[in-house]
């Protein structure tokens, strides 16, 4: 079976809500109407910036038709599909809709701490479970569990439908690693906005971004102008944005990103606990810098 590389600018979707803390479709729409016309390559669906821990299996679900919905063919379509019980998560890659899907991202197990064999086990079973292409997401700044390069290269050496690592160490090294000595068909994708340039210049192949949520033109521009190695001009774009990318996870994530797209009366600033809004103060720095803009 043949896969779509994914390469370019993907974003993580923020999940917007309503007063009464249901899910806001119209403002979902203006999202994915906004980010596919800022040029990016593809949308991630349930990320971590969607605030999915907080979702209900059904809320997920109905969030997934609508992006497929609301994205009409334009962009390929990923969706988050993971955990810390591998059971669970094949049980989802059964109960849900994934034909408008063109791969699942999937994220090392958070908390229970397995081993790299524990992990490859993990991610073998959920190779075996689906035919869809697979985006392995490797954060251990929010999981507590480090997925190696050798583990990374293990599995997309024995199971050809895992095309990506969406690669979060923040460890230049580890990155390093797993570029030299991936197999061809394995894309690295940065998963840190005050990196990419970075990821991008040691050769990784694109971003899956928080920021181009609200920031799109200019991260898909970053982009688009490291691919075709135009570092000089995409240094310049990067450094104009820089203090804002540092600002959208001042007091952490989507909090930033949601306030930035209140301010473009995208959607509403409003997070469900445990998360909360940005402070007053990273509130007046973000105002300061979007008005110096």
């Amino acid at each position: 079976m043949a896969y779509q590389q994914l390469k370019g600018t993907g974003v993580a979707l923020v999940t917007p809500f309503l007063k009464n803390g249901s899910v806001d479709y119209p403002s979902l729409e203006k999202i994915v109407t906004h980010t596919i016309k800022g040029g990016v390559d593809f949308l991630v669906a349930l990320g971590t910036t969607a605030e999915t821990p907080t979702l209900t299996g059904q809320e997920k679900q109905e969030l997934l038709a609508a992006i497929v919905r609301f994205a009409n063919g334009e962009v390929p379509i990923i969706c988050g599909i993971g955990g810390n019980n591998t059971t669970e998560v094949l049980q989802q890659l059964k109960e849900y809709d994934l034909s408008g899907v063109a791969a699942i991202m999937s994220v090392t197990p958070y908390y229970n701490k397995p081993t790299q064999e524990g992990l490859y086990q993990h991610f073998k079973a959920i190779a075996n479970a689906t035919e869809l292409a697979i985006v392995l997401y490797n954060v251990p700044g929010r999981t507590g569990c480090n997925m190696l390069p050798a583990t990374a290269i293990r599995l997309a050496n024995e199971f050809k439908n895992i095309i990506a690592v969406k690669e979060a160490s923040g460890n230049m090294a580890q990155c390093l690693e797993l570029i030299q000595n991936k197999p061809d068909h394995l894309t690295v994708l940065s998963g840190d906005d005050d990196l990419t340039l970075a990821h991008m210049a040691i050769g990784m192949e694109g971003v899956i971004s928080v920021a181009a949520n609200c920031f799109t033109k200019e991260i898909t521009d970053i982009i688009n102008l490291s691919i075709v190695g135009k570092f000089d001009k995409a240094r310049k774009v990067f450094y104009r944005i820089l203090p804002a990318i540092n600002l959208l996870f001042a007091d952490g994530n989507p909090a930033g990103v949601k306030y930035i797209l209140s301010q473009m009366d995208i959607c509403e600033n409003r997070l469900r606990l445990p998360l909360v809004p940005v402070s007053e103060g990273t509130a007046k720095k973000i105002v300061q810098y979007l008005k110096a803009e």
